[in-house]
């Protein structure tokens, strides 16, 4: 039987000889190659179930604004508020959250905040006003903080240091699925049903990923114990930390240039003692401390506030911009998602092969590059008048925006110790959730100012006399900077990464030994 810390053989892994292997064509089979085998398959399906619950919800707000519009009477700045609230409360619990990571069975974390999820969406298929669907949010919010934090951590203790990005691809795709569960089932139920409904349904798959989370998914050892390689069919729950001859097999080479040109890590910045017992204070001065881990964070931050601008005011841009149907702008909203997947999965890839040629900065320059890449596609897109043409840029956009997700999480892990790991993200998750908080508040304030102010204008070809349409286009315009902005900030991560990398492995190192 192989072990989670050997390097198994063909043989070993399929339990025949490579001749006598019949050739299998069905769907299960090559999911099951491609992530590595049975165990690593189910591992990752679960991390990214966790991952779809919280943009299910955004997307969901999105998809069924139109009818909280005509039964609640809600404004755009009222359906932001609606979206922001669990960000920012999220943004909250998520520092507690990130210490008990460090501390406790992750596993069982995740499982109560699947569980948390579920109560809340009862209770917001339930609200009978504004006010009252506002506060059952609140515990939507404590929910969703558990996501970042947890899997951040399980993800280095899973898999080996040279298939993050990858693995990281995999994984986030799972929030890509469920903002198209979340736009397309809840808007149907919504449009065909009642806005009620799409709560209630959303509700019975995370309580189904409750109990398998909490049936199947197993703790990892921290320090790297258990991480599987390819076709690992036992998992160890316990042993010793990584030895050196395993640490250097799971180097990729890029690392191990690193270690070739002997690129110095800061001493300033080098851990002597295991940072597990470190307080919170101690712990988030010193993330943010590390040069690489803080433009990252900030870059990330930019990048969600305009993703969640579109969960929750794409549909409404779509079918004011283009005059389309309620179907059609769904239509348009899952291709630009096809797009994510492709674009999600890829730049894992890309990433992770071009640290295996010797591209020291390569999870970097993927990051960088797709964002501009995506806000350069927007831009043209968005000003064409034509959905036809517009459509294929829509599509790259999206590819593009989901490719360097996979890159930078990885990027992330590299440059800090692994005890820090929940905090990291912790402090990552902080700011991302205020930005992501403020987005759907300050896109439908910045579109009803810019509605109310140009409500006699002939500008925004499309829109006829709809002005809180063409201000919410002319928000999406103005706020493609954030994008922008976002891809020059991580090219700027090129100078400290690979210091900031060789940190971190001497870090590891002397906790180690001590």
């Amino acid at each position: 039987m192989t072990t989670a810390g050997a390097e198994p053989t063909a043989t070993a892994r399929t339990g025949r000889s490579n001749a006598a292997r019949p050739r299998s064509t069905s769907f299960t089979d090559r999911i099951t190659r491609s992530t590595g085998g049975r165990l690593r398959a189910k591992i990752l399906l679960l991390l990214a179930c966790v991952l779809a619950l919280d943009t299910a919800d955004t997307s969901m707000i999105g998809a069924i604004a139109g009818r909280l519009e005509t039964v609640l009477g809600l404004s755009n700045t009222e359906l932001g508020l609606l979206a922001a609230v669990p960000s920012l409360f999220a943004a909250v619990a998520t520092v507690p959250i990130g210490v008990l990571t460090d501390r406790v069975t992750r596993v069982r974390l995740v499982a109560a905040g699947a569980l948390v999820w579920t109560a809340a969406m009862v209770a917001s298929g339930l609200a009978g006003s504004f006010e009252t669907l506002l506060l059952t949010r609140l515990a939507l919010g404590t929910a969703t903080a558990t996501a970042g934090p947890t899997i951040s951590s399980l993800v280095g203790d899973y898999f080996p240091t040279r298939e993050r990005g990858r693995v990281y691809g995999m994984i986030l795709s799972g929030e890509l699925l469920g903002a198209a569960l979340g736009f397309v089932v809840s808007g149907e139920l919504a449009s065909a049903v009642s806005w009620r409904l799409a709560f209630f349904v959303l509700a019975v798959p995370s309580l189904a990923l409750t109990l398998a989370v909490w049936r199947l998914l197993p703790e990892p050892a921290r320090g790297g114990a258990s991480r599987l390689e390819p076709g690992a069919t036992e998992f160890r729950t316990t042993g010793p930390a990584l030895g050196p001859d395993r640490e250097q097999h799971e180097k990729t080479l890029a690392q191990r240039k690193v270690d070739e040109q002997n690129v110095a890590p800061d001493p300033d910045l080098v851990l002597r003692s295991d940072p597990t017992g470190m307080t919170l204070w101690r712990a988030a001065l010193y993330v943010v401390r590390v040069r690489t881990n803080v433009i990252l964070i900030v870059a990330s931050a930019l990048g969600y506030f305009y993703f969640t601008g579109i969960q929750t005011f794409g549909l409404v841009l779509f079918t004011s911009r283009y005059g389309v149907s309620h179907a059609v702008a769904t239509l348009l909203i899952g291709l630009i998602g096809a797009g994510a997947l492709v674009g999600v999965i890829g730049g894992g890839r890309l990433a992770d092969g071009l640290a295996e040629r010797g591209r020291v900065n390569g999870r970097v320059v993927v990051g960088g590059a797709s964002f501009i890449l995506a806000a350069a596609a927007f831009l043209v897109a968005l000003i064409g008048h034509s959905l036809l043409l517009s459509m294929p840029l829509y599509v790259i956009a999206g590819a593009a925006f989901a490719a360097r997700n996979p890159a930078l999480d990885a990027a992330r892990l590299d440059v800090m110790h692994h005890a820090l790991w929940g905090r990291a993200e912790a402090v990552r998750t902080l700011l991302r959730r205020v930005v992501v908080a403020t987005a759907p508040l300050l896109f439908g304030l910045l579109a009803d100012v810019l509605a109310s102010s140009h409500v006699h204008s002939t500008g925004g070809q499309g829109f006829g006399a709809n002005a809180s349409a063409r201000g919410l286009y002319w928000a999406f315009l103005l706020l493609l900077v954030t994008l922008a902005l976002s891809g020059l900030l991580t090219l700027g991560a090129l100078r400290t990464y690979a210091r900031d990398a060789a940190t971190a492995v001497a870090s590891e190192e002397a906790t180690a030994a001590a």
